[in-house]
């Protein structure tokens, strides 16, 4: 059987943007202190890595294609 990775972490994430919003909206614990930033970069980060990703085959199949 295969397992299905970017389900894992992607559940992941969400479970850890979760805490850190709940956390941030409580006011509890040192992430009551956080930017906003660092309380969605369980979700910024894999989706800013994926774009870059992209951009670097679209750009390497551009290239690739016109010579």
């Amino acid at each position: 059987m295969e397992k299905n990775n970017k389900s894992t972490s992607s559940g992941f994430s969400l479970i850890l943007f979760l805490i850190f919003l709940i956390l941030k909206l409580a006011g509890l614990g040192m992430v009551a202190t956080w930017s906003w930033w660092w309380v969605f970069s369980p979700i910024l980060i894999p989706l800013a890595a994926t774009l870059i990703i992209l951009l670097i085959v679209g750009i390497a199949t551009y290239i690739n294609d016109k010579y």
